[in-house]
């Protein structure tokens, strides 16, 4: 449920009112705030009485009562339906948008009331139809989203093409519904996508439609409320004491001696490998005598500033303070395997795999690996994830969870701790020695 309040925030003495909206989500309260074009006076009043005040009329005059003044009585009139206009506008905008990106958008409400004041013109080359609105929904935010973004939009865009191709029809934005689903899902599995998956792509698709429907295109009544479970799976971590038997084996080449210092620096801080595998030296500054690291996040595009963990600064002594060659994410996941493996970290464990599901003999291609939940030995499930979540994971309990926090880059407490799988349970447990 969200809610909007009206504030006259300038100091000025005729200035349009501010819209915030505030709204709860998931336990967290989240507020956004943005100016409007609703001026209490037009510039002809303005100029007809020159003691008229906007500032003086909103916080004296607009929700005075029982008035005998004809004049401030339309006046209250006036404003009273020009903002419950707005307010529906944007309560109905808010409604029919997805809460999570709103709240990854900090501009929403100020994009919202752009939106009102100047509506965007049906345009008739906007496409209508599903596969192609996904190449212009790229090009209309490509100054927004990041190459990992269009990676999946394509990747998810190229499945539908193959969903219509084994129809033999063309789905139309406003034919995404249960109906669609159903024939989505049963593709998917016919074809041994996971169910993650498929919930996450479903996701994209509603929200590109979404977009569409900003726009002024049609979308169906069900399309909110279509909807995947999303599979709880479990995710593997290296404990210390598999840290430190990956830091004493002895490697006999030199590719596997540097994957192993990147896996090492990124189990002691905690980031993710498009962000640590772009350090260097020159990111480390030294305050008060303490050594920190500082960059700006590939994902987020926070600016973060940590401490360097006496762990990383043994490896970085080692390599003369420098950090270690930069390699591609393939290779890197490739070479923490075998790592792992030398080291005998073979324990049995439940875990997701990435495997191939081309026809025995022949060379599989991209589009033939599936993730499969399964039992694995544990170093067939590492991966360039397996630095943060070991972080998040290890310190949990021994760090104060501010610290890891900010740290990590979490947005919240809830966030960090459903990464790290904590139950309340978990947490109830974990508590009951503070009160006994």
């Amino acid at each position: 449920m969200a809610t909007l309040n009206f504030l006259y925030r300038s100091t000025k003495e005729n200035e349009p009112l501010n819209l915030r909206l505030l709204f709860r989500h998931g336990d967290i309260d989240y507020t956004q705030g943005a100016k409007t074009q609703l001026y209490i006076y037009s510039h002809d009043e303005l100029i007809d009485n020159g003691k008229l005040s906007a500032k003086h009329y909103w916080t004296k005059l607009h929700n005075k009562k029982n008035v005998k003044d004809i004049d401030l009585e339309n006046k209250q009139t006036e404003i009273n339906l020009n903002v419950n206009t707005l307010k529906n506008k944007i309560l109905k905008a808010f409604n029919e948008a997805d809460v999570e990106d709103i709240i990854s958008d900090k501009n929403w409400l100020k994009n919202s009331l752009q939106e009102y004041y100047n509506p965007t013109k049906t345009n008739k080359d906007i496409p209508s139809k599903l596969v192609p609105f996904f190449d212009y929904y790229i090009d209309k935010r490509k100054n927004e989203l990041n190459n990992a973004r269009i990676k999946n939009i394509k990747v998810t865009k190229h499945k539908l093409e193959k969903l219509e191709s084994s129809l033999n029809r063309k789905f139309g934005i406003r034919e995404i519904n249960e109906e669609f689903k159903d024939l989505f899902t049963n593709f998917c599995n016919e074809h041994q996508y996971a169910k993650n998956t498929q919930q996450r792509e479903l996701t994209l698709i509603k929200t590109i439609c979404r977009y569409a429907r900003y726009l002024g295109i049609e979308t169906h009544h069900q399309l909110d409320s279509v909807k995947l479970p999303r599979q709880d799976t479990k995710h593997v971590h290296l404990t210390f004491e598999e840290l430190n038997t990956i830091e004493e084996i002895s490697l006999a080449h030199d590719y596997l001696d540097n994957a192993r210092d990147w896996l090492l620096i990124s189990c002691y801080i905690g980031q993710r490998v498009s962000d640590f595998m772009r350090f260097d030296s020159s990111m480390i500054r030294t305050e008060k005598g303490k050594e920190l690291l500082e960059f700006r996040q590939v994902k987020t595009k926070k600016l973060m500033t940590i401490p360097i963990p006496k762990e990383v600064r043994k490896v970085l002594a080692k390599r003369k303070g420098e950090f270690p060659r930069a390699i591609s994410d393939q290779k890197y996941n490739d070479y923490i395997k075998d790592v792992c493996r030398l080291a005998k970290i073979n324990k049995m464990c439940e875990g997701k795999k990435r495997i191939s599901i081309a026809p025995e003999g022949a060379k599989p291609t991209k589009s033939d690996y599936r993730d499969v939940v399964g039992e694995f030995e544990k170093w067939e499930l590492i991966s360039s994830h397996i630095g943060r979540r070991s972080f998040a994971t290890n310190f949990y309990g021994k760090v104060p969870t501010t610290f890891l926090i900010n740290i990590t880059g979490h947005s919240s407490e809830k966030m960090f701790l459903n990464y790290i799988k904590k139950s309340n349970k978990d947490l109830a447990l974990e508590s009951y020695d503070y009160f006994n």
